[in-house]
């Protein structure tokens, strides 16, 4: 079988590069491309731990209310003080040194990939194979380096469900599962479903040992998360009693940000999924004779997050990569079995690859430039106020990427009042403009054009 894959592949010993390497490619590319997929990136997470650090920020509504928890930004917090403490002054440096906890986290995640990877498929080479198409699909690449609660979530399910595959030692594999499974709901609690299905799971295969200390850990972990909710919100168990009255018990969610028909992700999942990924899937499914942990995951979760009014592409984020755990090793076992000559076979997984990347496209961070021009803008020590036009403010990056305690507004017209009364203040003496919006008005009322960047550009005066 390995003779028909190519050969350029590192061995066993080498595997920690490739874990490294693959890490590393979403993390830098975060962090150099800056943007955003959502502004939750930013305003649930960066914002939110800045502010903690800083004193002073933008919080959304949700941390006005108690709807979320500290942990995430907490620990973020902690490497933005690091940053200070190393003297890194600009956004994009210490965005790159909050970006650690992220790259660990993936690290540990594409390990857990290789292990499981490894019990799959017959040689170590194939493993290798499995965890660079894991490592290479488009929305892991573009999501893994992302400051979303679906990132840090995915990371802990994965770790879980390569744990619950492990045959034999009940109480380490027990405890762990329910530990990663507990940090995986703290991260997110829509993640509580995919707890769930994995208790259920284990209840029918009987593994009541397990079960206990999976149930175990799990509440060890709940009961952290309560002393932190009444430590920050004042309530044991605040932030998950709101979540659930607001998104759960209520028809807040939908009020407040829509309602989505139950198929709403039906094409989203298929285009999310690369076309490789269903031929694994289905051999995954041919070689246990039943549906496989990961894929009754996702499947389990993506009934249960239709039947909810408010739905959202990047929900199903967590759901995909536990699918792909358990697609790729069928798929490569697959492919490596079918014969050609080695350049043949070089392009069948070349072709794979780039099948894999297409999907992310469908999750693009959006307006990297106007992040870029708004650090460049507000690095001088003569930055006394900023406006940003063409964007509203939760598309904005907030105190978090301008770095100081300045004045600073947005609007998206030259006629609207808020322009015209910036234009007037002598506070304001930088600007930040995207697809050239108002750059006449600009122009006129004395700012130049200091750098171009894309569609964005940035203006002094």
């Amino acid at each position: 079988m390995d003779s028909s894959v190519p050969s350029l592949l590192p061995n066993r010993r080498n595997s920690g590069v490739l874990v490294v390497v693959l890490a590393l490619v979403p993390a830098l590319s975060a962090v150099l491309r800056l943007g955003r997929v959502h502004p939750d990136e930013t305003y649930q997470y960066l914002e939110p731990a800045f502010s903690r650090v800083r004193g002073y920020g933008v919080l959304a509504w949700e941390w006005q209310v108690g709807l979320r928890n500290w942990a995430v930004p907490g620990l973020l917090s902690w490497f933005l003080r690091l940053s200070d403490r190393l003297g890194v002054e600009s956004p994009r440096g210490y965005r790159a040194v909050m970006e650690l906890p992220l790259v660990v986290l993936h690290a540990a995640a594409l390990f857990a990939v290789l292990r499981y990877a490894r019990r799959k498929v017959d040689s170590e080479r194939l493993a290798l194979l499995s965890l660079g198409l894991f490592g290479l699909y488009g929305p892991l690449l573009e999501l893994s380096g992302r400051t979303l609660g679906e990132t840090f979530s995915a990371g802990f399910l994965l770790l879980a469900l390569e744990v619950l595959d492990r045959e034999g030692r009940p109480v380490r594999t027990g405890l762990l599962s329910g530990a990663y499974l507990g940090l995986a709901v703290v991260a997110r609690y829509g993640s509580g479903v995919f707890v769930l299905i994995a208790l259920v799971w284990l209840a029918v295969r009987r593994e009541w040992l397990k079960l206990a200390l999976c149930g175990v850990a799990g509440a060890v972990v709940a009961g952290a998360l309560g002393v932190l909710d009444k430590v920050t919100w004042g309530d044991w168990f605040h932030s998950l009693i709101f979540y659930l009255r607001f998104n759960v018990l209520t028809h807040d969610a939908a009020d407040r940000f829509g309602v989505n028909p139950v198929y709403f992700f039906i094409p989203a999942f298929i285009s999310l999924f690369p076309l490789w990924a269903w031929v694994g899937a289905w051999r995954a499914v041919r070689r246990q004779g039943n549906i496989p942990l990961g894929l009754l995951l996702a499947l389990g979760y993506l009934v249960a997050v239709s039947a909810t009014p408010h739905k959202e592409v990047r929900f199903l984020y967590p759901a995909m990569v536990l699918a792909l755990m358990d697609a790729v090793p069928g798929f490569v076992t697959w492919l490596g079995s079918r014969p050609g000559v080695p350049r043949i076979q070089a392009l069948r997984w070349g072709l794979t690859v780039l099948v894999g990347l297409v999907p992310g496209y469908f999750l693009l961070a959006e307006r990297p430039e106007q992040f870029q021009a708004i650090t460049a803008a507000t690095r001088g020590s003569d930055t006394r106020g900023l406006l940003v036009v063409n964007e509203g403010l939760w598309g904005a990056g907030g105190y978090f990427y301008i770095g100081k305690r300045i004045p600073w507004t947005l609007t998206d017209h030259a006629t609207d009042a808020v322009f015209q009364q910036a234009m007037r203040s002598p506070v304001i003496n930088r600007v930040v403009t995207y697809d050239d919006a108002a750059l006449p008005e600009l122009e006129a009322a004395g700012f130049h054009v200091m750098q171009k960047m894309g569609h964005a550009k940035w203006l002094a005066r």
